[in-house]
Parts: C-alpha cells; sequence; structure tokens
C-alpha cells in the first residue's frame, strides 16, 4: 500500500528501559543494526500497526509497555535503488513513518526475537538513546535525528542531554524543543529527511494513550528496509 508520491506508510518504535536506554536489533543475517518497525497493513491504525510490529519483532504484548509520545507528522525517507527489489522500482520510493516513544513495564526476559516464524532480528541489545545516529544506515539518519529529537521532549531532562558529544543536541527540525522565551533558531532538516502533517493524528504526542492490543496481521513487501 502505497501513497500518491510512493511512500509505504510504517510506525517506527523507540522502547526504552527504566534506564532510558533504547532497544537496538540486528537485523537477521545481516550486520545492520536498527530500531523495530514495519509497514501499515490496510485498515489499520499507526497505533494498531505498532503494537502488531511490537509483538512480531519484539514479542512484547501491549501489557508490557506504556507509550510515552509519537510524533505529530509523517517523517519520510527515500530508499536507495540498490535496496529496492526490481519489480518495486520506479513507483516505490521509500517509507513514511509515525513513531513511538515506549517505556518497557516488564522485565527484559520477555523480549523474544523468535516470537513468529519470520524474525527481524537475531540479536539485540540496550544503547544510550542518541547512539543510534552514528551507527543507522545512512539514508535513515535523517528520520532518525527528526525523531529522536522531537521525543526527546518527553525524557527526564539529564537523560535528554546526557550523552550527547559536546552537550546538549541544538537541531531542533519542528520547533517542539523551543522553550518560552527562547530566540529563534533557523528552521533545518536533517540530510535526507522530511516531515509532513498526518491529517489522521487523533491524538496528540502525550503520554495519555489507550494501549490496545490488534489482531495479527502478515508482514508487507519492504516494510522494514
Amino acid at each position: 500500500m502505497l501513497d500518491r508520491d510512493g511512500f509505504r506508510p510504517n510506525v517506527g518504535i523507540i522502547l526504552l528501559n527504566q534506564k532510558n536506554q533504547v532497544f537496538w536489533g540486528k537485523r537477521i543475517r545481516t550486520h545492520s543494526w536498527q530500531f523495530p518497525q514495519g509497514g501499515i497493513d490496510r485498515g489499520e491504525t499507526p497505533e494498531q500497526a505498532m503494537y502488531r510490529e511490537l509483538h512480531e519483532e519484539v514479542g512484547l504484548k501491549p501489557e508490557h509497555v506504556r507509550i510515552i509520545a509519537r510524533t505529530r507528522d509523517w517523517l519520510r525517507y527515500e530508499v536507495p535503488d540498490r535496496y529496492i527489489r526490481r519489480d518495486a522500482r520506479g513507483h516505490y520510493k521509500g517509507q513514511k513513518q509515525i513513531w513511538y516513544l515506549l517505556q518497557l513495564t516488564a522485565q527484559d526476559w520477555n523480549l523474544n526475537l523468535r516470537a513468529t516464524n519470520h524474525p527481524e532480528f537475531d540479536a539485540w541489545r540496550w544503547n544510550d538513546y542518541w547512539v543510534p545516529l552514528d551507527v543507522v544506515v545512512e539514508f535513515k539518519r535523517g528520520v532518525y535525528e527528526l525523531a529522536l529529537t522531537e521525543l526527546s521532549r518527553y525524557l527526564p531532562r539529564q537523560s535528554s542531554n546526557r550523552f550527547l558529544r559536546g552537550g546538549p543536541r541544538l537541531r531542533d527540525p519542528v520547533g517542539l524543543l523551543r522553550r518560552e522565551g527562547a530566540a529563534d533558531a533557523p528552521f533545518e532538516l536533517p540530510p535526507g529527511a522530511s516531515f509532513d502533517p498526518d491529517p489522521n493524528a487523533a491524538l496528540p504526542a502525550t503520554d495519555e494513550f489507550a494501549a490496545r492490543p490488534s489482531p495479527a496481521a502478515g508482514q508487507r513487501p519492504d516494510s522494514h528496509v
């Protein structure tokens, strides 16, 4: 399911432990690491897709997590041609994503990379919040920076800036991190990233979301690239 511009609707998941470290998964049979993500099936809401992908990729159920926040808008990235199947080239361009920030409320042993017969990851670890920006594949880096920056405002203050090299991250791509009375900063998007309003966003990016499960569904091709 693509939009008119060739982007597949998708969700991304930033899962925090009690130390505000993030889940980081190694894609099966590769050396590539990334956050959990996956396509939104026809008829699904982004939240329903998020819970489905959370179980398929990480083995967690809605009762194992708490939604802290989500991005307000779709964040887009284009996939280089060499990563796209030949039969999809020319009409598939990439992903447009809604990102969720989740708090793990269960024990680590609830994570299960073999919850389905089509695992996405074969290893995982906890990383400091900003580390993924240094190691994610290049074409996803811009969207990762947008998502991590927007959602970092919901982290405890000391965790938001603690692990940054050279002090706090100054880039504020959508103006969400500006405080009252702060001087205006120039608008700047990270390389390779874009965003557009989500017309279907019914909930604000707060921690007051209702956790509800959704029925399992099959994966969509290219939804994890």
